[in-house]
């Protein structure tokens, strides 16, 4: 199951330069996960300095 990016988000964009696959782009407010192209590897979520992302 794709990670997601809760309200924590600070909109920082550490998570995005760290994605291999490139799933994380600037939303409406926070960062968002495509979850299509998520292969779970949880990098991002180790990277998030407030915990904002958590498994789906």
């Amino acid at each position: 199951m794709a990670y997601v990016i809760t309200d924590a988000c600070i909109s920082c964009g550490t998570c995005e330069g760290e994605c291999p696959v490139g799933a994380i782009a600037q939303g409406d407010g926070k960062y968002e996960i495509d979850a299509n192209s998520c292969i779970d590897c949880g990098t991002c979520a180790g990277a998030c300095p407030t915990e904002a992302i958590v498994e789906g």
